[in-house]
């Protein structure tokens, strides 16, 4: 007995111990750091940046934990609420400022906006707001004025694209939601598709609105549910995306942290909607958080096919402290689990491919978990799909295309010469308006090089910082000259690739965003190769 009493006591005087050595080290570092302020607002040579060196310590002091623990300042709440809900008070639209000398180009009204419906269309110029002229305004300081509370207003003076006519046009700000579901469709017989783009309050009950619509439709035998690119959002709405596919009851994620009352578990509360129809959810390095728990649940029930690329890797649970002088502390707070046991978040943040998502993981540093049927799925960051479907890869010229801002300025170009065309089904790009766009993009400036020969660039730097570009100048000189392409050459041989992006930002602009998805769904072999795959796949059982 009295080794039993000693046990306890050793075990209660470690704990107290250990509280004690954590509050010690809390006090130690903070009276350290106050103690440094107070000498350098003392005694340091120059004025003392006091905000931006606190900003900077504060920074990195989170930055050394992990990335989505940050500070937000009073000042930047209103992009919290948009990162949170996808909602900011405005007239919504999508502005361009190509010169800061020149006026605001409305280039993308979104549907049904107080924009779109006071007449506001791709092209028109904004050269007033409230009356203060654009000119020597940045794009940013002239989105910030249109931006205000819902019921305000706001006045603008108008250059028409089409007409030259200069008008005045009052518009009521609104509260502007950009939609999560963001287009739905039949993609082929029987095969309806949902695009969601994120998971804001209310968005489990537009899937239900777009699978019943799809009903109304016709007859709907497979569904398709497109999370690429979904970077996630609440967690409460990834729940209720799995309950209209699972019986009711049915655990989808678990919540584990070290604070108390920070870990949960959530599981489905409502009948479900779809209990049988064949589920393909499509996912790729940018399907993140709610995405990943969506597809790891479904994928853990045997309920869906989950098809694409693996995912982000992020299952970290942040939640919004409030801070003095009106700030607020975004803080990781617990780590996600799927119904198996499988931790989303990936080993270490410093295995990241370029785009952030998680990078090669050996099977021997990750576990093995079992699904409902027994299929075996592993963690170690991510979900890695059923199937795995890679994108197509576009070339460095695209990709510098766009980036570059080179098709969204030919299309501004396009819109100011074309008053309407024709319907997204029927609408396409044709040979002479591809020449057309050679010509525009043969005068801009944008890095049009090969993969290859930027690769041959790089090579022959280094070989010249190594001394051995003059021994091998006779070769370097000709793989060189073979490498070379001319602008004009390389856009023609990249004519097939450049022509949907081309198509698309075209169709946004007459016929807005849904249209946009529905055009793009045109040339995605991607989502074709998966249902190819998902009608042979089956769901075994691991011997």
């Amino acid at each position: 007995m009295k080794k039993v009493l000693l046990s306890i006591a050793l075990c209660a005087l470690c704990v107290a111990a250990t509280a004690q050595s954590k509050s010690f080290k809390f006090g130690k570092w903070t009276e350290i750091q106050s103690s440094i302020l107070k000498e350098l607002n003392r005694s340091y040579v120059d004025s003392l940046p006091l905000d931006r060196i606190e900003r900077a310590g504060v920074d990195a002091m989170l930055a050394d934990l992990d990335p989505y623990t940050v500070y937000i300042p009073e000042e930047e709440n209103e992009d919290l609420k948009m990162m949170i809900n996808k909602s900011y008070g405005g007239i919504g639209a999508v502005i361009y400022k190509p010169d800061v000398q020149g006026n605001v180009i409305i280039n993308e009204p979104y549907k049904d906006s107080p924009a779109w419906k006071n007449g506001l269309r791709c092209g028109d110029e904004i050269m007033t707001i409230d009356g203060q002229t654009v000119v020597g305004l940045t794009s940013s300081e002239c989105s910030e004025k249109m931006r205000g509370a819902p019921g305000t207003k706001v006045v603008f003076k108008v250059k028409k694209v089409h007409t030259g006519e200069i008008k005045n046009i009052a518009i009521t700000r609104q509260n502007i939601r950009l939609p999560d579901v963001e287009y739905h469709g039949y993609v082929a017989p029987h095969t309806g598709y949902i695009s969601q783009t994120g998971f804001t309050e209310g968005v489990g009950e537009r899937v239900r609105d777009a699978i019943r619509d799809l009903r109304k439709q016709g007859q709907l035998d497979t569904l398709v549910l497109d999370l690429r690119g979904n970077g996630g959002g609440l967690m409460a709405e990834a729940v209720d995306i799995v309950s209209i596919f699972v019986p009711k009851g049915s655990l989808v994620v678990t919540a584990k942290g070290r604070a108390e009352g920070s870990g949960y578990s959530s599981s489905t509360s409502k009948a479900p909607l779809e209990p049988n129809i064949p589920l393909v959810v499509l996912v790729d390095s940018g399907s993140a958080s709610a995405s990943e728990i969506v597809s790891g649940a479904l994928q853990d029930m045997d309920r869906a096919v989950i098809a694409g690329t693996r995912t982000f890797g992020k299952g970290l649970v942040q939640s919004i402290r409030p801070l003095p002088y009106g700030g607020q502390l975004k803080v990781t707070t617990a780590k996600y689990y799927t119904p198996s046991g499988r931790c989303v978040q990936a080993i270490d943040y410093s295995h990241r491919n370029d785009d952030g998502s998680v990078g090669h993981i050996p099977d021997s540093l990750t576990h093995e978990f079992k699904t409902a049927m027994g299929r075996t799925v592993r963690d170690g960051g991510g979900i890695t799909p059923d199937l795995e479907v890679k994108p197509h890869e576009y070339s460095r010229l695209t990709y510098s295309l766009v980036m570059n801002g080179v098709v969204e300025q030919y299309v501004l170009k396009y819109v100011r010469e074309h008053a309407s065309i024709a319907p997204t089904d029927e609408f396409h790009f044709g040979d002479a308006d591809y020449e057309d766009f050679i010509e525009f993009a043969k005068g801009k400036t944008f890095d049009y090089r090969s993969s290859a020969r930027t690769y041959f660039d790089m090579v022959r730097k280094e070989l010249k910082r190594d001394g051995l570009e003059e021994t091998m100048s006779a070769e370097l000189d000709a793989l060189g000259k073979a490498l070379e392409i001319e602008k004009e050459d390389f856009l023609r041989l990249k004519k097939d690739e450049i022509i949907p992006f081309i198509e698309e930002e075209i169709v946004v602009r007459y016929h807005l965003q849904p249209d946009g998805v529905k055009l793009r769904l045109r040339y995605d072999d991607q989502l074709r190769e998966a249902l190819r795959k998902a009608q042979e796949f089956k769901f075994t059982v691991d011997e």
